[in-house]
């Protein structure tokens, strides 16, 4: 990644924060962007003494006119854009009949509108440098689950998107992927409002339902990121990668 232009999205905490770190150590300039200053910040300290760097951005997902300063101000500062990660997502709880249309509509047009429009706005500059794409995804976008309805919709989304821009992209030399992860260790549940409690006995129960008997970390899935962003899988498009401890392999019994 020496010398590789990289944005990451949701970059002060969780996947995105563990992903900007993993990309700038192995040698990238990565535009961090987030909500949270403090958080980004932090994010930005992690990766002090790498041999790339990290460059805040604060910025917001769900405001188009961000969206677009993130790719302007990327260009006219760096130049160029090589790796585009979307990693920004929320989730709440709902079903198909307590679910409001202001928690869908919020899930919507951040885990899916904002992808789709960053990527369109990045898609000249990648196809300029032959660069690539990861979205993050999840075990929820292959596979059904109870109480988490517009999450899993959003996340089948990414991967449906993932796949139609791998194809498009292929002749212009832009690669496109995505990670599903399972559960992972992060505070995007309890920011989706899973009390304190709550998230211990989920965190306990990841034992039981992941083969593997436990649930991920950030920086594991950021490895795989990180090979997918590389020249490494010059040869990988279009891919959807469970990464879940064997989650999605399971079936209700």
């Amino acid at each position: 990644m020496q010398d590789k232009v990289a944005i990451v999205t949701g970059a002060s905490s969780g996947i995105g924060r563990a992903t900007a770190i993993l990309l700038a150590q192995s040698g990238a300039t990565v535009v961090a962007v987030g909500r949270n200053e403090k958080e980004l910040a932090a994010t930005a300290k992690a990766a002090n003494g790498s041999a790339g760097a990290i460059k805040v951005h604060l910025g917001d997902v769900m405001e188009l006119s961000q969206l677009d300063r993130i790719v302007t101000d990327t260009v006219d500062q760096h130049k160029r854009i090589d790796v585009l990660v979307n990693s920004a997502g929320i989730i709440k709880n709902g079903n198909i009949e307590n679910t409001t249309l202001d928690d869908w509509d919020k899930m919507m047009h951040i885990n899916v509108r904002s992808v789709f429009h960053l990527v369109q706005k990045c898609v000249p500059y990648l196809e300029e440098t032959k660069g690539n794409i990861v979205n993050v995804s999840s075990v929820t976008g292959t596979r059904a689950f109870p109480n988490v309805l517009a999450y899993c919709v959003s996340k089948a989304a990414v991967d449906q998107l993932t796949r139609c821009k791998a194809l498009e992209l292929a002749p212009k030399g832009v690669r496109v992927n995505a990670v599903n992860p399972g559960v992972v260790v992060t505070n995007l549940h309890k920011r989706g409002g899973m009390e304190e409690q709550a998230y211990a006995t989920f965190l306990e129960n990841a034992k039981k339902t992941h083969p593997i008997g436990r649930p991920g970390t950030p920086e594991e899935v950021a490895e795989l990121i990180c090979f997918l962003a590389s020249e490494k899988a010059g040869w990988i498009t279009g891919a959807t990668y469970a990464i879940d401890g064997g989650r999605s392999q399971t079936c209700a019994r």
